[in-house]
């Protein structure tokens, strides 16, 4: 069963790389010769954003914390996608 070369996948692939990379920087943050995996960059709303209309208020959040593991998994995802 081939997997068509499409804008979803390639989608999904990179958010794999990014959740799984993740996942795995923040496990070795406590691993002296892995720390380095989990060294990175928060960006986004420091305070969330709210919207008061009366009878319900939005609130409005986003923070992305991208990390050395993370970025690496973007990478393999990227050549993941390309194998296929």
């Amino acid at each position: 069963m081939a997997l068509n070369k499409n804008g979803w996948s390639l989608f999904l692939l990179l958010l794999a790389g990014i959740v799984v990379g993740g996942f795995l920087g923040y496990l070795a943050q406590n691993v002296s010769w892995l720390s380095w995996l989990n060294y990175g960059q928060t960006f986004g709303l420091t305070t969330p954003v709210e919207l008061n209309i009366g009878v319900m208020i939005i609130t409005f959040g986003l923070t992305i914390n991208f990390n050395i593991a993370s970025i690496l998994g973007i990478v393999i995802a990227i050549f993941v996608y390309r194998k296929l």
